[in-house]
């Protein structure tokens, strides 16, 4: 039986890779990609069933880059996960703590994890194009005063210990994650349905679209604004809301937004996670 293709940024180990087998299992064939837009072109040309993007970090926010890329491409969002960030201080079988020097990771993780060099002066943190790939460089050059910052996962792909457990600054953590795949997969239970849409600038034409949602009873659970890139001071507004599209008070509230808007989008409608 052949395994699931499923695509992500980063290289093998990163935490979209964890998150990828959170959705799909472990008997998932991982296909890393270089970059979001490798990733999106991966799956629109069939070389992975499925694609795992980030989309919002309790700390850091929303991931603007592929809120584009769902608008500009042709991909559904089928499911969402949340995963926990766990920051471990990772390098070779033959060091210790004390042995470390320095430190590699991407910039946000070594930014997470600031009590840990304040504590540790004696060690430099160093930028790293990515988390997983800086663990993946410590293995290969066998560093004995060098470790990286990622996943526990990690260590365990690539053949290393785990020095320090846990060591960023926030234990709430998490990323919001989505399944995307060329075609919608049929679901029972309860829905969460994410689209974008674009509006007329004139007053009060917001409020407008929100009490669409509101007088039927819709929970909205996120709004995001993107700028028109070629209409200064216009946007693109990204909503989720509890619903499927398939329910009679969300196909009405759609087509009610469809009067007053200039564009719409749905992106997906899918099994909402459970935090």
């Amino acid at each position: 039986m052949a395994k699931i293709k499923a695509a992500f940024q980063g290289e093998r180990g990163a935490f979209s890779e964890v998150a990828s087998r959170q959705f799909l299992g472990d008997s998932i064939l991982p296909v890393p990609c270089e970059s979001f837009e490798d990733l999106f072109d991966t799956v629109e040309k069939g070389k992975a069933k499925y694609g795992v993007v980030p989309i919002e970090n309790t700390l850091v926010g929303s991931i603007h880059k592929n809120y584009d890329l769902l608008l500009e491409r042709d991909l559904k969002v089928i499911g969402e996960t949340y995963l926990r960030i766990n920051h471990c201080l990772i390098g070779s079988k033959k060091i210790s703590l004390k042995n470390v020097s320095k430190v590699y990771s991407h910039p946000v993780a070594l930014d997470q994890c600031r009590e840990f060099f304040k504590k540790y002066q004696t060690i430099a943190p160093i930028s790293y194009y990515d988390t997983a790939g800086a663990v993946k460089m410590i293995a290969e050059i066998d560093s004995l005063n060098a470790a990286a910052i990622a996943g526990p996962y990690t260590a365990e792909l690539y053949n290393l210990k785990v020095l320090k457990k846990s060591i960023e600054d926030e234990k709430t953590n998490f990323t919001r994650f989505l399944l995307l795949s060329k075609n919608d997969k049929p679901f029972n239970g309860k829905a969460k349905t994410s689209i974008v849409f674009s509006m007329k600038n004139q007053p009060g034409v917001l409020y407008k679209a929100l009490s669409i949602f509101s007088i039927r009873d819709i929970d909205l659970t996120k709004i995001e604004s993107r700028p028109l890139r070629k209409k200064a001071w216009q946007y693109h507004f990204y909503i989720d809301f509890q619903g499927y599209i398939k329910e009679e008070r969300v196909k009405n509230a759609l087509n009610h937004l469809k009067e007053i808007s200039d564009f719409i989008k749905i992106l997906g409608s899918y099994p909402q996670a459970e935090r």
